[in-house]
């Protein structure tokens, strides 16, 4: 089976950063790598994407961070999403929330670390609740 997610910012960052190759961020991003996940994104996500990883305190490769964003871009699903209307604590993520809105009818889910900044909905997830979503429904073959 294959899943519709935006990933949040907070997730690709710690999966970069982890030391832990099994922790569930990192199993998120192989998700995504494996076709499991098919990342939807919108212009401004990648825009925060690349600003992010780039940031000095991180000591990201260049190369690692052109990779993650074209594997976005190949794998994924650009969308244009319609206003929600909804005010959130940290509006520079509402792109990822009305992103996933738009992909409902298809079960997107929003994969966060952050939920505090988001509504309370059941397509809001960790990654751990996004990989036991995957673990419960099994891969497609």
């Amino acid at each position: 089976m294959t899943y519709y997610a935006v990933i949040d910012t907070n997730v690709l960052l710690s999966a970069l950063l982890s030391k832990k190759k099994d922790s569930a961020t990192v199993r998120v991003l192989d998700a995504v790598f494996d076709g499991i996940i098919i990342p939807l994104y919108h212009q401004d996500i990648l825009f925060e994407y690349a600003n992010v990883l780039r940031r000095e305190k991180f000591h990201l490769q260049e190369k690692i961070i052109r990779k993650i964003l074209e594997a976005i871009k190949q794998y994924g699903v650009e969308v244009f999403p319609q206003s929600t209307g909804e005010i959130l604590i940290d509006m520079d993520d509402l792109v990822f929330y009305e992103v996933a809105m738009e992909k409902r009818e298809d079960d997107a889910y929003l994969v966060t670390g952050n939920q505090k900044h988001y509504p309370i909905r059941d397509f809001i997830v960790t990654p751990a609740e996004m990989i036991a979503i995957i673990e419960t429904t099994g891969e497609k073959d």
